[in-house]
């Protein structure tokens, strides 16, 4: 989400997460059959029967959903996946499958994988490991237009005259141009995407760079990695909390809600390595927050 209480039903592009992401939601989640690799698993470092195989990190992914992550390795996710397993000493292979309805059960509860790296805390379809990193939307516009600078939505010049805004379907912004009686200007863009030909986030920042809207607003690290990888110079600007419509997220890896051993093992791999997974974040250009609301800029 983040359009969460929808993405709890379908995963789409952020969370992951993402919705998180369009990362962040998936379908029901009981796994319908246990896949090819179910008798592989064995003992976690704590000897407890939970991974697939204790000797291999296996992520479950979305093999088209930058900058989440795709199948050659150019997603942030991507690039935390490789950390962790050399942090624990772990070769790494992915499950791969589209951000959509059955993104659960067809690799995690599937026992085809062992972690999403990207889910959203309060998401019951999983169990949450401690977040790694807090985000938020944004807002995104063309350096030197009339609407940069503009920090919220209840900002007078989105009322002075008709501007177009974008904006994904069912998230939180939305609620906020609601109250402020500007929903006639949203041109909107769909959540539930195949992401393995589409992706709203690409197409919004595409229509802001060439004028075809006046205002982009998504989801933090879809909005700080097409921004960073603009042809145009795009300026992002964090949405701030508003009442009645949450815009803040602490984002986690989700594991089976089984997985007690592995998820503590998780949990001190994000404690032990806090800095040089927000290193990884901001390179992507990755919004983060820290507990007071204030902007991550330098790695901690």
């Amino acid at each position: 989400m983040i359009g969460f209480k929808h993405r709890r039903r379908g995963l789409a592009a952020l969370f992951r997460a993402h919705a998180a992401a369009i990362l962040f939601a998936a379908a029901p989640a009981f796994a319908q059959h246990m896949g090819p690799d179910f008798g592989a698993k064995g003992d976690d470092n704590q000897g407890s029967i939970e991974l697939v195989d204790p000797k291999t990190l296996r992520v479950c992914a979305d093999p088209n959903n930058l900058p989440f992550s795709n199948d050659k390795g150019e997603g942030f996710e991507n690039r935390i996946a490789e950390f962790l397993a050399k942090k624990s000493g772990k070769s790494l292979a992915y499950s791969y499958y589209p951000g959509a309805t059955g993104f659960v059960r067809n690799t995690l509860n599937a026992h085809l994988c062992d972690v999403i790296l990207g889910m959203p805390q309060g998401n019951d379809l999983v169990q949450p490991t401690n977040p790694y990193y807090r985000t938020t939307y944004a807002i995104v516009t063309r350096a030197g237009s009339e609407l940069d600078g503009v920090k919220s939505l209840d900002d007078p010049r989105l009322k002075e005259k008709p501007h177009r805004i974008g904006l994904v379907a069912n998230t939180p912004p939305g609620n906020v141009l609601a109250m402020n009686g500007l929903m006639a200007s949203v041109k909107p863009y769909p959540l539930m995407v195949d992401t393995r030909v589409e992706s709203s986030g690409a197409a919004m920042i595409h229509d802001l760079e060439k004028g075809e809207i006046d205002i982009a607003l998504l989801w933090g690290p879809i909005a700080g990695y097409y921004a960073k990888h603009s042809s145009e110079k795009l300026n992002v600007t964090l949405l701030p909390e508003t009442a009645g419509a949450r815009m803040a997220f602490r984002i986690g890896f989700g594991v089976r809600h089984a997985d007690q051993n592995w998820k503590r093992e998780l949990n001190t791999l994000v404690a032990q390595n806090k800095a040089e997974l927000e290193r990884i974040l901001l390179d992507y250009g990755v919004p983060l927050l820290d507990e007071s609301g204030h902007q991550i800029t330098v790695a901690r």
